[in-house]
């Protein structure tokens, strides 16, 4: 068995895991690795998979198209992840580390590194595009964005304190060792990657406390990017995955009456490309003077991504795996409405 499969396994079982590694397209250098320490590319990509298996649980539209696409022959090219995280700028966000920072410091051992910065003006909030060093075409990249609430309103603050102040690390000492072997290594010992991968999961979900309905609403009125943060946490965003021609997608897409985005998202460059459905309407549980209410708010989505390749200022050719930042203002839509 690989050490691909067997990490997969042992945090989602060995039938959901041999589904979603056969949707997924993988390299032979990942899937064939079965002797010795896990590499950290491996352990990336295992990662990963879990990831993508959490947002398709979550985003019945998206696993409808991943299904369809397996039974046409096809798998899916898993582009990205997108996560929002939460920056007060002149501290921590409760247990965790400040923004992007609370995944940088499991990313960075694990071979990503930051590839671009991108501004977000529009929405108050800053993204970082992390690659993986060692297979930057074949190992997702994580979009990691933050939300700079020192640039909103000072009440807007404070119940962003209110909300967020409660976030929990929830990395353990198994995350804590492996992540500190694969910094030193680039390796770790395959028991003590199968112990770490569940925290590490677990750090890309809610893990801030309840929240109550007028929370909700004054953070959503100032921006729906809070008010998704809010309720959802630092789970997959979205999906995404890598076609060869966005614009077809988007049209078969609609022609089956689903809600995809109106226009395709094109960078500055003309290389890249995106389009997504629109977001999972998601029902949340918020808490009252009354007791409890439960509304219908919007949760994931899964996005397409074209992306050409080029040839860079030494003479390389190699593909575009940049992003835009109108490109990323766009998406962002998606979550604005149920």
């Amino acid at each position: 068995m690989s050490h691909l499969s067997t990490l997969v396994s042992s945090a989602l079982g060995q039938k959901a895991a041999v589904a979603i590694l056969d949707v997924l397209e993988i390299v032979p250098a990942l899937a064939a690795e079965t002797d010795g320490p896990v590499s950290r590319g491996v352990f990336a990509m295992a990662l990963n998979a879990v990831l993508f298996h959490d947002v398709m649980n979550r985003v019945p539209l998206g696993a409808a198209y991943v299904s369809e696409r397996r039974a046409e022959g096809h798998r899916i090219l898993f582009d990205h992840g997108a996560l929002r995280t939460i920056d007060f700028g002149d501290g921590p966000t409760g247990a965790l580390p400040a923004g992007h920072q609370a995944f940088a410091r499991i990313l960075q051992p694990l071979g990503y590194e930051v590839a671009d910065v991108y501004p977000l003006d529009r929405l108050k909030m800053t993204g970082r595009a992390y690659a993986h060093v060692d297979l930057p075409e074949a190992i997702p990249q994580f979009f990691v964005s933050e939300l700079h609430v020192q640039r909103f309103s000072p009440a807007f603050q404070v119940i962003v304190h209110a909300v967020f102040d409660s976030s929990a690390d929830v990395l353990g000492e198994a995350a804590t060792t492996a992540l500190k072997a694969f910094a030193t290594d680039g390796v770790c010992d395959l028991d003590e990657a199968r112990a770490a991968l569940p925290q590490i999961v677990a750090a890309f979900a809610r893990t801030h406390g309840p929240l109550r309905l007028e929370h909700y609403e004054a953070l959503k009125a100032e921006s729906a990017e809070a008010a998704w943060i809010a309720t959802e946490g630092q789970a997959f965003n979205h999906a995404t995955d890598r076609v060869p021609d966005v614009q077809a997608v988007a049209e078969s897409q609609k022609a089956l009456g689903r809600p995809v985005k109106d226009a395709v998202e094109i960078s500055g460059s003309g290389r890249v490309r995106q389009t997504a459905f629109k977001a999972q309407p998601v029902s949340r549980t918020f808490v009252t003077d009354a007791g409890e209410q439960t509304l219908t708010v919007p949760g994931s989505f899964h996005e397409f991504i074209s992306r050409d390749r080029f040839v860079d200022e030494h003479g390389v050719e190699r593909l575009d795996l940049r992003f835009d930042s109108g490109n990323a203002q766009g998406i962002f839509k998606m979550t604005e409405a149920a």
